[in-house]
């Protein structure tokens, strides 16, 4: 079994935006306007692998958890 890839999503100091950060992007963060957008882009461009996206607020606590599992069938 694949080991599942781990994204957070946690709020921006500035309380403006988003970081989605995980160990599987090249530049260890990116960031977005809103949660929903990174979550879309985390799901859509690891939709082979299985995931687990972790929303946290600004103390750092953690509100949700999604977990995909990838649709990669080996032909």
């Amino acid at each position: 079994m694949d080991a599942t890839v781990i994204y957070e999503i946690r709020p921006r100091s500035d309380r403006r935006a988003f970081h989605l950060i995980s160990d599987a992007l090249p530049f260890g963060k990116l960031w977005y306007r809103d949660a929903e957008a990174a979550a879309g882009y985390a799901e859509f461009y690891s939709r082979s692998k299985n995931i687990e996206i972790r929303f946290f607020d600004g103390q750092g606590n953690l509100l949700e958890t999604r977990t995909h599992v990838g649709a990669f069938v080996e032909p």
